[in-house]
């Protein structure tokens, strides 16, 4: 998934997280900081959101039973790999993906996850603390490899 999709995904969606709330469509507006005619527009297909108004929605709406569904978890997750372009770093506790996520492969006190929907890759610790995070198939295994031995 990239940037792009993503926008495309919850344009498409924008009106069913705004239902799902309870928001008038002035509310919605209020809330996101664009104007009613734009919300307007996203809903009807007719023009899709910026970057910006995903990344306020999945900040804003990151409980939405619509959002998590639709990307597979978490959707600050997703925003933090698309707009950094990937995640390298040992500082959250995750689940240990019981839900949308399959296990790839480990290697010593760690293993590669694939989200089932949004197809991202993490790497978690057998404590479950997510060390990195990336759209890309290949850096996902070579990091795995890396940290292993790093660990070791």
């Amino acid at each position: 998934m990239d940037k792009e999709q993503l926008i495309q995904i919850l344009s498409e969606r924008m009106k069913l997280i705004r239902t799902e709330k309870g928001y008038t469509q002035d509310k919605m507006a209020e809330i996101l900081g664009i104007s009613k005619k734009t919300l307007v527009q996203i809903e009807k297909g007719r023009i899709q959101a910026g970057w910006t108004i995903i990344v306020a929605v999945c900040a804003l709406f990151r409980d939405s039973e619509i959002i998590q569904t639709t990307l597979g978890g978490d959707p600050i997750d997703v925003i933090e790999i698309i707009g950094r372009n990937g995640i390298d770093r040992a500082k959250e506790r995750t689940l240990g993906g019981k839900v949308w996520w399959k296990d790839l492969k480990k290697e010593g006190r760690f293993r590669l996850q694939q989200n089932m929907i949004s197809q991202h890759y993490r790497i978690l610790d057998d404590a479950n603390f997510r060390w990195y995070s990336s759209f890309n198939k290949e850096e996902a295994y070579n990091r795995l490899k890396e940290i292993s031995i790093e660990a070791n």
